[in-house]
């Protein structure tokens, strides 16, 4: 898949998950998003990008500590919702764009602190991308990447289910490939966490557009991983209902 036809599928894909999306209460828990503002040692000096911000969840956290803070993302629908959610918020010092993350339209050494959230695994050069966030990150400013992070023995299992639930994902990252990645960019004094997100898989998949069929195959693999335990999502049950975490690591670096 070129990388026209690779946007398009994102944009197709969030634009009808732009309002399913914005209210997936467990990706926008305050104790996830305080995680992400506190490791990244945010101040209220800091001038922050949020890189394919979506409906703004993670943006808006950040301006409630500081100073300004931009988002970019390539779907028109994702911006209108994080407008709308700045105004719910009351929130003054943000700035929103529709643009094309794979090069950033911002001069170099525009911002204090460069972040992006679950955006990884839907590119197709991710590396072209955090090289991007580090060019308009000022000199001993952070770089923040948080995605999911499977264990190296689920990769191929869990990007195979995450495809069929998300026909714009393209491949999550097992940690150390993450953690390699940010120092390979020229990052420095690296610091991660991680974290556990939690969903139920009806829900998910009534926020999710799978290709035709696909959403019965999801729930298929979701079955078996209750014995198996492949997808390394600690697939269980609660009454009726399947749950499973997404494995999230975030991990942080400065430009020296």
């Amino acid at each position: 898949m070129n990388h026209v036809t690779h946007n398009e599928s994102i944009i197709d894909q969030f634009t009808k998950q732009a309002i399913p999306f914005s209210q997936k209460s467990q990706l926008s828990s305050d104790e996830i998003l305080d995680l992400m503002v506190t490791t990244c040692g945010t101040t209220a000096r800091d001038r922050v990008l949020d890189v394919a911000c979506g409906p703004g969840l993670t943006a808006c956290a950040f301006a409630k500590v500081a100073a300004s803070v931009t988002g970019i993302d390539i779907t028109p629908a994702m911006i209108e919702r994080a407008k709308a959610r700045q105004v719910k918020m009351g929130l003054k010092n943000l700035s929103w764009e529709v643009g094309d993350v794979t090069s950033l339209p911002y001069p170099n050494d525009s911002f204090s602190l460069v972040i992006t959230r679950y955006s990884f695994h839907h590119l197709l050069n991710p590396r072209a991308v955090l090289a991007e966030m580090k060019r308009v990150c000022e000199p001993d400013g952070r770089v923040m990447v948080m995605d999911a992070a499977p264990e190296p023995g689920s990769v191929e299992a869990y990007n195979r289910m995450e495809k069929l639930r998300d026909p714009s994902h393209t491949r999550a990252l097992p940690a150390e490939e993450l953690l390699r990645m940010t120092r390979e960019a020229g990052l420095a004094r690296i610091r991660t966490a991680s974290c556990n997100v939690e969903f139920e898989l009806e829900k998910t998949l009534a926020a999710s557009f799978p290709n035709p069929g696909d959403d019965d195959e999801v729930r298929q693999i979701f079955l078996n991983d209750l014995v198996t335990g492949a997808l390394g999502m600690g697939t269980h049950k609660r009454g009726d209902e399947i749950y499973f975490h997404y494995p999230t690591v975030i991990i942080v670096g400065e430009k020296q």
